[in-house]
């Protein structure tokens, strides 16, 4: 299982190094499978020491220094500066070289089964994790746990809903869509009305991809260990193409790429209509799109069938415990406290998206009005997202590369005359491919 295991893991190195095959190899944790009582983490943290936490969330830093004050004796060393493919090339850097790992790593959800399967984070259910399932909503926790096992505290969460200019649908009297068909119809409005304003702007992303498969019903990948399937040709994802196609082939959708300077013109001016985005967007439109305060509003995400009210993620990410790092009583009580303690309070009013449902459920989540949605109580919207995501998504053990092809294989259904469908069986031939190359069995 270690040969095959390095096999995997060297593959995976073609994103972002992620060479993780030193780390079957290499080093094992220590309190693997020993239970932690809370009596040994009350008496690491009278005894003290440092902890290293490797997170770019802002909210961490006011986090940290909480729980400094509280536990005097520790020291939080937070390393922010890097997000994205740097932070994972030098976490697995650091994993293959056994040196310089944190004791606390930020993993997304979608990279985290990758660094699960080579064994370089360590479980946390001994040190009695594995009891704080009900705290979580369903698609966080079902991202960080597999089987008996957890490897990550959910950071925050991503529920999906539509946000929408009510200042342009109202000038052309569109109504606001609750499915996915009259999500079309309204584009074809929009787009009549004023053929330079668009539903929406698409130029192919894998995250947003996968999300609207998620919503849709489809499960294209199936994951046991190093057992594979990967499987574009479901219901789910026949109704996401034959509902999107037409929005491309019609040019309903703006060619324009999400964080760009045209996208944050385009949310501004009202040329770009909706946004379908996970429910951590409202800081980024008050920061980004500060001239259209006011113009939007949140509404739930359209479904594939009237009545419906399934949701899907959208983002997300947890703290972890890397194997090789040290401290980890210290370790796991700052995760703890910044996931389901006194932290998370301290991120929510920070701007952060809980993924805990006692914050979610809580009246006065629910109840704060947001000023840039003219008052709108989004959270109510957002809740309710979160509660209606299924739990059965799963991710591949190499995501990253897979996203890293979605350009060659489903971004061309935006380029050319290739379809959408066309492009996601790409996808899955390359996926597939690429797996079985890299020691996994797939089909």
């Amino acid at each position: 299982m270690r040969r095959t295991t390095s096999r995997l893991m060297r593959g995976i190195a073609v994103l972002s190094v992620l060479a993780l095959g030193a780390t079957a190899c290499g080093g094992s944790d220590d309190s693997a499978d020993k239970p932690v009582s809370a009596g040994d983490i009350d008496a690491a943290l009278e005894k003290g020491g440092t902890v290293t936490v490797w997170a770019w969330e802002p909210t961490l830093k006011t986090v940290a220094a909480d729980f400094q004050k509280k536990y005097p004796k520790v020291k939080i060393n937070l390393v922010g500066e890097r997000s994205g493919d740097k932070h994972y090339t030098a976490l697995t850097n650091a994993i293959s070289a056994e040196k310089g790992v944190p004791d606390v790593a930020q993993v997304e959800y979608f990279a985290l089964s990758q660094y699960a399967l080579t064994k370089g984070l360590s479980d946390l259910a001994p040190y009695g994790a594995d009891k704080l399932k009900e705290k979580y909503t369903p698609g966080p926790w079902n991202a960080v746990n597999e089987g008996d096992a957890v490897f990550g505290l959910p950071m925050d969460s991503g529920p999906m809903a539509m946000f929408y200019n009510k200042k342009v649908f109202d000038k052309h009297k569109i109504a606001v869509p609750t499915t996915w068909d009259e999500y079309v119809e309204a584009a074809r409005k929009l787009n009549k009305a004023d053929p330079k304003s668009f539903i929406a702007a698409d130029a192919g992303d894998a995250g947003g991809t996968t999300s609207m498969l998620w919503q849709a019903g489809s499960r294209p990948y199936k994951v046991d260990g190093t057992n594979v399937k990967v499987d574009f040709s479901d219901a789910g994802a026949k109704k996401y193409t034959d509902t999107w196609q037409p929005l491309i082939d019609e040019k309903l959708v703006a060619p324009i790429n999400g964080w760009t300077d045209d996208w944050y013109k385009g949310l501004g001016d009202g040329t770009i209509a909706t946004l379908v985005t996970g429910a951590w967007m409202p800081a980024n439109f008050v920061t980004g799109v500060a001239n259209a305060s006011g113009d939007w509003r949140a509404a739930p995400m359209p479904q594939w069938t009237k009545g419906d009210k399934a949701s899907a993620e959208n983002g997300g990410s947890s703290l972890t415990l890397p194997t090789l790092g040290k401290n980890k009583e210290l370790a796991y009580a700052f995760a703890e406290y910044a996931n389901s303690g006194a932290g998370v309070k301290t991120r929510i009013d920070e701007g952060a998206f809980p993924a805990t449902k006692a914050e979610l459920e809580s009246p006065e989540f629910q109840g704060k009005e947001f000023e840039y949605f003219g008052g709108q109580k989004a959270n109510e919207i957002f809740a309710e997202s979160a509660a209606n995501v299924s739990s059965d998504w799963s991710y591949l053990p190499f995501q990253q590369y897979a996203n890293s092809i979605f350009n060659d294989t489903v971004g061309k259904a935006y380029v050319s005359n290739t379809k959408l469908s066309e492009g996601l069986k790409s996808w899955q031939d390359a996926s597939v491919k690429y797996g079985k190359e890299q020691g996994f069995t797939v089909e």
